[in-house]
């Protein structure tokens, strides 16, 4: 299930509004490092301890310096940050994309329902049986990339006896299955029976429109194309030899770290008690990089059991309640046609506010130019002398302004020939018969 802490940082006022969340323990880095770090140091103890009693010639101590000063030397040579950050980037751009492609049946119920008219039982089923149909398509969809939903429905007799499909439509499946075999569950055949079920309404004049049919129709195939895309981000994954680099490049980089930041005798220390020496830089660096690989894994497939997944198990009981809601209980149904509340006015000014709501009472967008005041003599229109009709209705220039301007606008040529065709200078007259009325002129 996700993990939101949405309420806790809907404001940022005051001093380290994350800090709170750092207690948290479902969901956060702690839980998904401490096992790799506890790992790290019992590594790093081991080899301290090594080298304090399990060499007891002077050539194996001068061997692992050595070891010990090349590996902290080149350590760093290897670009984790580079390599981890780009691969995260990728890895939560589709953790995103696939959150999106997860279809949703409000958009065909309220259609199906606003246009399979009739409180008669026939009409009754024909709604129901489409938002049925349509679910057993969503749920066979999610069963091939969701182990929780897996585990709920492991066959199609459970499908059964949840209600999702009945007898003769679970052999039909079966039958189509051992026909024509495949990897793949055919999650779209709910939906191709859903399809001819709303075309079958209309030759039998139960769905009124052309349009109805055909806007229920579309909604299908869209569910249908989200439904694929689930699919086919199950079974196309993140290129494996880049998340091979990935995580190659991080466990190598620290197997070289808890190898070189050993301490030996030819390093100064204030005691010679080598094994009360803790790597808490090191220990901090790899929290943060085996952290942010963490997230890589937990985010590449958001389908799994992780703490951060998505709620698919509760999606399909939610799309079977709404959908059924929108084509039965609620179909054909609204409150009694009344006045409103502001039916003597145009439109209501504001709406009222509590006392915990009232300090945003004068809250409202403000444009970016609302403080830029053009003085009035700057407000006066300037024309071109090709512009005589707009001059006469505007505000009057006086004639040294207007014998300025016509110099600055009166251009040398009159014609100027370009491909055969004539262009016409802004200095002619308006009455020209040959003026262009496509020319651009220039307003200052």
């Amino acid at each position: 299930m996700t993990v939101t802490y949405s309420s806790e940082v809907a404001t940022s006022n005051g001093i380290g509004i994350f800090l709170k969340l750092l207690k948290r323990w479902k969901g956060s880095i702690y839980k998904i490092v401490w096992l790799d770090l506890m790992l790290y140091l019992i590594i790093y103890y081991a080899l301290n301890l090594l080298y304090m009693y399990g060499l007891d010639t002077e050539h194996g101590k001068k061997y692992f310096s050595k070891l010990v000063i090349y590996f902290s030397k080149y350590a760093n040579s290897i670009p984790l940050s580079f390599v981890l950050g780009f691969y995260v980037n990728v890895v939560y751009n589709r953790w995103w994309a696939q959150y999106t492609s997860i279809p949703s049946i409000d958009n065909i119920a309220i259609l199906v329902g606003a246009s399979i008219q009739g409180k008669d039982e026939k009409s009754k089923i024909i709604r129901r049986t489409i938002i049925r149909y349509v679910c057993v398509a969503f749920t066979l969809t999610l069963r091939m990339i969701c182990p929780k939903v897996k585990k709920r429905f492991p066959s199609f007799d459970h499908f059964v006896q949840a209600g999702l499909l009945n007898n003769d439509e679970k052999t039909f499946m079966e039958k189509l299955d051992k026909e024509y075999p495949t990897y793949c569950s055919k999650y779209w055949l709910p939906l191709a029976w859903a399809a001819n079920i709303t075309t079958g309404a209309r030759a039998d004049g139960i769905l009124k429109t052309e349009l109805g049919l055909k806007d229920i129709l579309t909604q299908i195939n869209n569910f249908r194309e989200k439904c694929k895309i689930l699919w086919d981000y199950d079974r196309i994954c993140v290129p494996l030899v880049y998340t091979q680099v990935v995580t190659l490049a991080v466990y190598l980089y620290f197997l070289f770290k808890v190898i070189g930041t050993q301490i030996t005798e030819n390093q100064e220390m204030e005691n010679n008690l080598f094994i009360f020496h803790f790597p808490f830089m090191s220990c901090v660096e790899f929290f943060f990089y085996m952290g942010w690989l963490k997230v890589a894994e937990s985010l590449i497939n958001p389908f799994g059991e992780d703490d951060d997944d998505f709620e698919i198990v509760w999606m399909i009981d939610r799309h079977l309640q709404v959908g059924y809601l929108l084509v039965d209980q609620i179909h054909n149904e609204h409150p009694v046609l009344t006045k409103d509340y502001h039916w003597d006015q145009i439109a209501p000014k504001q709406l009222p506010f509590t006392v915990a709501s009232q300090k945003y009472m004068n809250e409202h967008p403000v444009e970016s130019t609302r403080k830029i005041n053009v003085k009035e003599h700057e407000q006066v229109l300037v024309f071109r002398d090709d512009m005589e009709s707009l001059k006469e209705s505007g505000p009057q220039l006086d004639s040294a302004r207007r014998n300025s301007l016509k110099s600055f606008f009166t251009s040398k040529k009159s014609r100027t020939p370009l491909g055969g065709r004539t262009i016409i200078s802004p200095t002619m007259e308006m009455g020209n018969e040959n003026y262009d009325l496509g020319h651009s002129y220039l307003r200052s």
